[in-house]
């Protein structure tokens, strides 16, 4: 089979450069998807009678209303809000001082306490910012910048100190402090670009509906909105890519062979670093020294359900925190009572190596360890067992190995243009291809369009 243009991959990134492509009279494509569905790493799926996200689930930079101008809103709150108007909630984390949660079974933290370890740590982040005006080369990690503001040669080590850390940190970049550019994160581009507050996707359509409804202006749909375009192929799992100058031949695990001028490659940083895919001839030593040098981020999303609500509600107790001596662990909890009415549902989000240390492990573990954890942070309280668990397995899927990409220290936007730059007639895009954007949906999506223009312009002057 042949077709001008063949897309690896149907996530975010993969359907935002087809729809690009189209957009350009590039309609001779076929797209091959791996898993049995699009949308990637935006997923939703069945849990306690209801659908929630197990991968991304937040639309992050918005402004308040009437403050951005329209060059400045992200492009996929404008879908999220004005194009679909799925239900969402701006979450609101203002509160935390007064929902940290003590290890030893005694409640609660002293808010003040809480408060002063919060604003102690947003004067780091302030000077942070000073230093990533510098040049790249002098580029370090945030623990780094923290010893030098804190004068403490370990960076936070306190349970407060340490959740409220990984609050700031680890929960946005999914890995810790340690690993994690100064200059990249400080300040983030996403809220200086489009504003600061992040929404909270809860909709029963699915936040993957977002990117149903991009692939639909340019695929071909029935009654119901379902994908029957013939160029769009599920279960085709990419085995080996062969490019020479004069075109592009795919093979998927089944044996098919697939032959195309150009071909996109949207698969996640995680499968480009391992073995999964393989290219003939090898990517040259210049490409694959530049993937190698950035990480694959694991975040997780735990809930829990339960045959009733023992935790506070009401303004103000959306999210709470479980300040462990043991850094990582259980930290950052979010009841759902808000976006789920009734449903007596807790999320707790986990990264790095306890989330791989988590998929490795049962569910019953899983649930055991939460428990042990919530029946601590409320001692007072009748707290049930719970009666489902849903553990996402981001890391472990062959075709992910994680859930995000994290700028490492050091990197400048040069490593950035060599991961996005083709290698002759095979072009790179996803998240990771997004220098200032890399690790969000819009991201993912903005670096499909700029990929796509890539293939466009090649195209045009191959004529």
């Amino acid at each position: 089979m042949k077709a001008k243009v063949i897309i690896i991959g149907a996530g975010m990134s993969g359907i935002s450069a087809g729809k690009q492509l189209s957009d350009a009279g590039i309609t001779d494509l076929l797209i091959l998807e791996a898993t049995d569905r699009i949308g990637g790493r935006i997923r939703k799926t069945e849990f306690a009678g209801m659908n929630i996200e197990m991968g991304a689930n937040w639309v992050e930079g918005v402004a308040h209303e009437g403050e951005a101008r329209n060059d400045d809103v992200n492009p996929i709150w404008s879908i999220v809000n004005n194009e679909l108007g799925l239900t969402t909630f701006c979450s609101n984390y203002d509160n935390i001082a007064s929902n940290t949660y003590n290890e030893d079974g005694t409640g609660l933290y002293d808010e003040d306490f809480v408060k002063r370890t919060i604003d102690e740590a947003n004067e780091v982040q302030k000077k942070g910012n000073k230093i990533s005006e510098r040049p790249r080369s002098d580029d370090i990690s945030v623990m780094a910048m923290q010893r030098f503001f804190e004068h403490t040669p370990y960076g936070p080590t306190k349970p407060v100190d340490m959740v409220i850390d990984y609050y700031m940190n680890d929960y946005e970049f999914a890995e810790p402090p340690r690993v994690t550019s100064v200059q990249s994160t400080h300040p983030l581009p996403t809220f200086v670009k489009f504003g600061e507050n992040v929404y909270f996707v809860a909709d029963q359509r699915g936040y993957e509906s977002v990117v149903h409804y991009i692939a639909g202006q340019y695929l071909e749909t029935d009654g119901l909105g379902a994908i029957v375009d013939p160029r769009l192929m599920l279960n085709k799992a990419v085995q080996e890519i062969t490019y020479s100058e004069d075109c592009v031949t795919v093979k998927t695990e089944d044996g098919w062979l697939y032959e195309a001028e150009y071909v996109m490659v949207s698969v996640s940083l995680g499968v480009l670093q391992s073995n999964l895919i393989t290219f003939s001839p090898p990517l040259p030593e210049w490409k694959t020294f530049s993937l190698y040098q950035f990480d694959m981020a694991v975040y997780t999303k735990i809930f829990l359900k339960f045959p009733k609500r023992f935790w506070p509600v009401g303004s103000g107790t959306e999210f709470f925190l479980y300040a462990s001596s043991r850094r990582g662990y259980y930290p950052i909890w979010q009841h759902l009572e808000k976006e789920y009415p009734g449903c007596s549902i807790l999320l707790v989000t986990i990264t790095d190596d306890e989330s791989r240390r988590i998929e490795q492990q049962s569910d019953e573990q899983t649930k055991a360890e939460a428990m042990e954890v919530l029946r601590k942070m409320f001692p007072d309280r009748d707290v049930p067992d719970a009666t489902d668990i849903f553990v996402p397995r981001w890391w472990s899927d062959k075709f992910f190995r994680g859930s995000f990409s994290n700028w490492p220290i050091g990197v400048d936007g040069y490593e950035y243009d060599q991961i996005g730059k083709p290698v002759g007639r095979v072009h790179f895009t996803g998240e990771h291809t997004s220098e200032h954007y890399n690790g969000y949906v819009h991201g993912a999506y903005l670096a499909g369009k700029h990929s796509a223009d890539i293939l466009i312009d090649h195209a045009k002057r191959e004529k």
